[in-house]
């Protein structure tokens, strides 16, 4: 009975740190919405676009609510394509700022923050990694705007669609609830959703260990986590239910804290639900291209959400072999920032924020 109170009360606790997590997503939102479509719409050349969707998406959190702003922005000719497809690459990369966040509520305690840490930065240098290539391969070849033209022609005529979001309608009363604690005013928002989440990343952590961490340790060998490809895919499976990367992203993090997972289990895992994500802007294309009344414009959307796709395809197929690489750097950067704790505050703070915003403000 006792394990039994222990599993519910795990339960509750992920539903409070999902909880957490949305509230902080919802306070940048309050705070950056609004800024975030004001810098999408004045989209320039490929390296300040880059650097608008990176910004753009650390403020409102969330790569899905980036590219569908800018699959919206396409079908009414404010961007370009070419902008576009930029501003989506750099939202691949600005999504990955909310794990490494939630990663920073196990900072007090050493082996659980360097495991932790690591489990969150393996997205962020997958993601760098794959943009350091493809990026200049784009501009100078366009071989992934050639492969997008193939596969929009076979979607053309199809209309659009939406997938119901099971974790958005269970965690929306509880977020409003704390959106209403704090006043609609965006920072206490977040507080509040930091307090939420780093609060219940310890207890889970607490919960998972006294439960024998063995056990789950062997449940997740022989389950989801038994092959890398078994792997990728249920973190493909869960990111397009969930239409969140930064969600399921974000759960394994205490879960490799916790010692129930390691880094290489969990980067296949990170690896799906890059291309899960991509499901949300192929669908809103979808639906924009259907309402569109200009036929010139109707399937630009759609060619910006299938660019999406086979940029973080062809990501994956290039590190599937190499998979050890961003995995060695995030372990020994992990051991950096464990060594010197306010590594990991300066690299959110300038690869996120700081670095995007001189470079869109130098590009100008």
């Amino acid at each position: 009975m006792i394990t039994l109170a222990k599993v519910v009360l795990v339960f509750v606790i992920l539903y409070l740190f999902l909880v957490g997590i949305g509230s902080i997503g919802g306070a940048f939102k309050i705070m950056g919405k609004g800024a975030a479509h004001e810098f999408l719409a004045s989209g320039s050349g490929p390296v300040v676009s880059l650097f608008i969707g990176i910004l753009a998406t650390t403020l409102v959190q969330s790569s899905s609510t980036t590219t569908s702003l800018v699959v919206g922005l396409v079908a009414t000719g404010a961007i370009t394509f070419d902008s576009a497809i930029y501003m989506v690459m750099g939202a691949n990369v600005g999504t990955t700022v909310t794990n490494t966040i939630v990663s920073l509520g196990h900072i007090t305690r050493s082996a659980e923050y360097q495991r932790a840490f690591a489990a969150a930065t393996v997205h962020d240098f997958f993601n760098l990694i794959v943009l350091a290539v493809v990026f200049p391969l784009e501009i100078y070849t366009r071989f992934l705007t050639i492969l997008a033209d193939d596969a929009v022609a076979m979607f053309s005529g199809v209309g659009g669609m939406k997938l119901a979001n099971p974790i958005k309608t269970v965690t929306k009363p509880a977020i409003e609830l704390v959106q209403s604690l704090s006043l609609d005013n965006g920072v206490a928002m977040a507080l509040l959703g930091v307090a939420l989440t780093f609060g219940s990343l310890y207890g889970i952590v607490k919960l998972l260990r006294s439960l024998v961490i063995s056990r789950l340790e062997a449940l997740f060998d022989r389950t989801v986590f038994r092959t890398p490809f078994i792997a990728m895919l249920f973190g493909l499976i869960l990111t397009v239910f969930v239409q969140s990367s930064s969600i399921t992203t974000s759960v394994v993090v205490p879960l490799v804290g916790a010692g129930v997972l390691t880094v290489r289990q969990v980067f296949p895992f990170t690896m799906g639900a890059n291309i899960g994500t991509t499901v949300t802007a192929v669908l809103a294309s979808l639906a924009a291209a259907a309402a569109a009344v200009d036929p010139e414009t109707a399937m630009l959307p759609v060619r910006v959400a299938f660019h999406h796709v086979l940029f973080n395809v062809f990501g994956v197929a290039m590190l599937w072999f190499c998979r050890g690489i961003p995995i060695a750097i995030a372990t020994r950067f992990a051991d950096l920032a464990l060594r010197n704790r306010l590594v990991p505050i300066v690299y959110i703070l300038v690869t996120f924020y700081i670095a995007p915003f001189l470079i869109i403000l130098l590009g100008r």
